[in-house]
């Protein structure tokens, strides 16, 4: 049997050999292997060589045999350790402090003052514990990103094999140093299983095959081998990505990848901070922009400030210059203020974020790291997937086997197979090959024979060769062995006995299968005379072609299900995939998502921010993607006005992940995604995304009603209160009353944490948006406002417009029912429409426990003036003929109500 020679590059002794080839512009030790070999001036890129190995060395003032030890200590003092870079810790004080300049913190904050400036000691208190909790969540939240960016470290090895020497005439010595001891220019060894210590310049390889997916997201292990001979870059390669184009080479390897298998030697490039890992999760990389929920509260939250801020002065000068009164309206004027504020906004959103969460935590096994992660999945309107293991498993099937005339036939799969089955039992592998194994199982699901040749020995695959060779002995043939070779196309066809045409044939056939997105073996065989000699590489020649097998990636069972329910639900799926184009558009068509354009990711760095944007917007699937190419794609989806959600399990996913408006990922990935993760599903399922997205979309839809129905409300009462306070000789309300009427609302309101909204809710996105708020809550404000200013008209005439002290008593008691009496029919009636979920707007029956909060607060506003609390508060009992007029009041209020919702929804649906 023979083995696959080892392939190497020229290197001469070093930079004292005056003689050598002229050394190009290499960067030396602290600069990336990438910039070392890509010059940033693209146009220079199409004039410029690439330099050879012995360049680089020379460039880095080493050689083949190592560094001295003396100079590597001045390299170590001169660039550090091989370490990644820190982040200096953010102190929990500061942390704490930093959280108050949160606007809904503020709120809450402001809130807090309010009621202690109005001597309400229990909101107060209250208030300032949500205060308190919401700066130490939010501390929290950031010690655990920084806790997750120091888990990157265990992506990197512990320590290398290192070629040093004592002197200049001492031969180099294999020795195992920590990884944080290279410097550039080291020479070190690589064998299966390693991790790479640092970015690196292959000079010798045997077999090599390294997984980059920390890097490029690309499943499948990628060869390696040295180049010896100068290049220079095609004009086609000039127009592509840097990244990718650097990643693709065989050459180079960088920090963060992982030797699938075979072995190699390699000199450092760049270590530390000047990696491609570094540099690929650096801090920038780690800051994610407002979310969703961040942009709402924030547009929310300042509208209510301002609110806040401006009404006691307006109530104040208005008292002074209409009615001479002074700062006896101060107490009057914050309780107006107070009355303004949604105060159960921190209660209810944690209560439903917190239920919601419980529920799904519950009944799905999905787990929601940040509260406002919830609202941000409801939210969502695109969700950006990786292919592998999201809609692809990771493991290939068998299309069909095709014959040399391109029709289907068993021959080829059956050879293919007794090739797979020879290469597992006689190849020293450290893991199976998935091709095998596809091939393997297709052919006992053909039941094609394959088990009855005996293996004689095997060339396993070669990332230089690129095909594997299985020699075998068949039944009743003594004497002879059969050569069955397998592999990539243009390499089997190169060994072939094939006339020119034949060839262009088979090459114009396999170019068709592969632009179908599938993967194709060529498979052809050989006999020769039996010996007992190795085989090498010679003998592969002369075969006969036997034909194709053709394979594709095998798609997850529940993927097209769910990529239709996000499709009902109103959210585009872009796929962000390393993989090849054609493979990642055929995955799409077999699950029913139509790839239209598909975009190689070497397209988007020539693109600016604005061009991409459209563009991201536009495209479903990109392929070729580096981790930086995925964060930028959704940075761009963001700058375009759409909520986006990123699903990954990997390394290279975090930049994207930080990128989203909420970063998923399933149970099973890496621990550094799981920590940066605002969102764990039990597995790496779209149909789990869809169960989450519905709970999001389900706590969303409450905060969104109570905040419009508050809102309105609370609007209305302080324009009827400021054109009171301007109209009467007394104040409309005093202080008290209006705390005890915010008080009785709060306790209704809380029945929006446990609402069942409308169907049609979690249909689309819902998007709690400031400008949209700001409407509604005018126009219905303005309607609540004209059925208060109509019962002053009513109380002014069944009380006869006194003034006296029982007519005031009477007004107050009159204007508490309404109001309470109010507000319950637009729980009621704002709730059971008018929901509004990404400009449109849901309608349904209003639940349970908002007909009995409802059915409460009208109690209370019929009874409470009636008993002695009524009489402490200073409310007084009204005569009969006030209620028929309120009943008449509230009549056409209603009526108002169900018009203008009408005329709000008939709006929203034509927009």
């Amino acid at each position: 049997m023979g083995s696959a020679p080892e392939s190497s590059a020229a290197a001469g002794p070093g930079s004292t050999d005056p003689d050598g080839p002229p050394a190009v512009v290499v960067p030396m030790a602290g600069v990336s292997a990438a910039r070392a070999s890509a010059p940033d001036d693209m146009t220079a890129a199409s004039t410029v060589s690439a330099p050879t190995s012995l360049q680089v060395l020379r460039s880095l003032d080493s050689g083949p045999r190592g560094l001295l030890e003396e100079q590597a200590g001045e390299r170590l003092t001169r660039f550090g350790e091989n370490t990644l870079p820190t982040w200096r810790p953010v102190s929990w004080p500061r942390r704490f402090l930093r959280s108050l300049r949160d606007p809904f913190t503020s709120v809450l904050l402001c809130l807090g003052l309010v009621s202690a400036a109005v001597a309400s000691w229990g909101t107060a208190s209250v208030t300032s514990v949500l205060v308190v909790v919401s700066c130490l969540l939010r501390s929290a939240e950031e010690h655990r990103a920084d806790r997750s960016t120091a888990a990157l470290r265990e992506l990197v090895s512990t320590t290398a094999t290192v070629l040093r020497r004592s002197g200049p005439d001492a031969a180099p010595q294999a020795r195992e140093l920590p990884v944080g001891e290279l410097v550039p220019g080291d020479v070190i060894r690589l064998g299966p299983g390693d991790l790479v210590p640092a970015d690196l310049r292959l000079l010798r390889a045997s077999g090599l095959t390294v997984h980059q997916s920390a890097l490029t997201g690309e499943s499948a292990p990628v060869p390696k081998h040295p180049v010896d001979t100068p290049s220079r870059p095609r004009a086609a390669d000039t127009a592509c990505n840097e990244q990718e184009g650097l990643f693709a080479r065989p050459e180079l390897c960088f920090q963060g990848s992982s030797v699938a298998s075979g072995s190699g030697t390699a000199v450092v490039t760049a270590t530390g901070a000047e990696t491609r890992f570094a540099a690929a999760y650096d801090g920038s990389a780690r800051r994610r922009g407002a979310s969703a929920f961040d942009r709402s509260v924030h547009g929310i939250s300042w509208t209510l400030i301002r609110f806040m801020l401006l009404t006691p002065p307006l109530v104040l000068m208005a008292n002074a210059a209409l009615r001479g009164r002074g700062l006896e309206t101060l107490p009057f004027a914050v309780a107006v203020a107070v009355g303004l504020t949604p105060e159960m906004l921190p209660v209810i959103v944690t209560t439903v974020l917190a239920r919601g969460a419980s529920l799904l935590a519950r009944n799905h096994g999905v787990i929601v790291k940040r509260l406002p992660a919830l609202h941000d999945l409801g939210a969502i309107d695109v969700l950006c997937v990786d292919k592998t293991g999201t809609l692809t498993q990771d493991r290939p099937v068998v299309e069909r086997s095709l014959d040399a005339s391109g029709r289907s036939g068993p021959e080829a799969l059956r050879w293919a197979a007794v090739n797979a089955l020879c290469t597992l039992e006689l190849a020293d592998l450290p893991a199976p090959d998935a091709l095998d194994e596809a091939v393997l199982d297709a052919a006992d699901e053909r039941e094609e024979t394959h088990s009855a040749y005996d293996g004689v020995a095997v060339m396993p695959f070669d990332p230089v060769r690129r095909i594997a060779t299985a020699v075998v002995r068949r039944p009743g043939r003594l004497g002879v062995h059969t050569l069955v070779t397998k592999g990539a196309v243009d390499a089997v066809l190169a060994r072939c006995a094939l006339d020119e045409a034949e060839r262009i044939r088979l090459n114009a056939l396999a170019a068709r299968e592969t632009a179908s997105g599938l993967r194709l073996l060529a498979v052809a065989r050989t006999e020769q005379p039996a010996r007992p000699r190795a085989y090498t590489e010679a003998d592969e020649r002369g075969l006969t072609f036997l034909g194709f097998v053709a394979l594709r990636d095998a798609l997850t069972p529940s993927a097209a299900d769910a990529l239709g329910a996000l499709k009902d639900r109103g959210i585009a799926v872009k796929v962000l995939t390393g993989d090849d184009p054609g493979t990642v558009a055929r995955a799409c068509r077999d699950l029913g998502l139509d790839p239209g354009e598909v975009m190689p990711a070497e397209r988007i760095d020539a693109m600016s921010d604005g061009v991409l944007a459209e563009a991201a917007d536009r495209v479903t699937v990109f392929a070729h993607c580096t981790p930086e190419h995925k964060a930028r794609i959704v940075s761009a989806l963001r700058t375009a006005g759409r909520t986006t959600g990123f699903l990954g399990d990997g390394v290279n996913d975090l930049p994207a992940m930080h990128a989203a408006d909420i970063g998923i990922c399933p149970r099973n990935a890496v621990d550094v995604a799981r920590e940066t993760a605002d969102v764990v599903l039990a597995e790496k399922d779209l149909a789990a995304i869809d169960d989450a997205i519905t709970a999001g979309r389900h706590c969303s839809g409450n905060i969104a009603t109570y905040l419009r129905i508050t809102l309105s409300s609370n609007l209305g009462n302080v324009i009827a209160m400021l054109a009171a306070g301007l109209m009467l000789p007394f104040l409309p309300m005093l202080p008290a009353q209006v705390l005890v009427q915010n008080l009785c609302f709060d306790v209704a309101q809380l029945a929006f944490a446990f609402d069942r909204p409308a169907c049609e809710v979690l249909r689309w996105p819902t998007v709690l948006r400031p400008r949209d708020f700001l409407r509604f809550i005018t126009g219905f404000g303005v309607l609540n406002a004209t059925a208060d200013l109509a019962t002053f008209a009513v109380l002014a005439f069944a009380l006869h417009g006194s003034a006296t002290s029982g007519g005031q008593e009477a007004f107050h008691s009159g204007w508490f029912t309404e109001n309470l009496l109010t507000q319950a029919l637009v729980m009621l009636l704002l709730r059971t429409g008018g929901d509004l979920v990404g400009g449109r707007v849901a309608g349904g029956r209003s639940g349970g426990p908002l007909r009995v909060a409802a059915c409460g607060l009208a109690v209370a506003g019929l009874l409470l003036p009636l008993t002695p609390v009524g009489g402490l508060l200073g409310m007084s009992a009204l005569p009969p003929l006030y209620y028929l007029l309120l009943a008449t009041v509230l009549a056409l209020y209603a009526y108002g109500l169900r018009a203008a919702r009408t005329c709000y929804e008939q709006k929203w649906s034509h927009s």
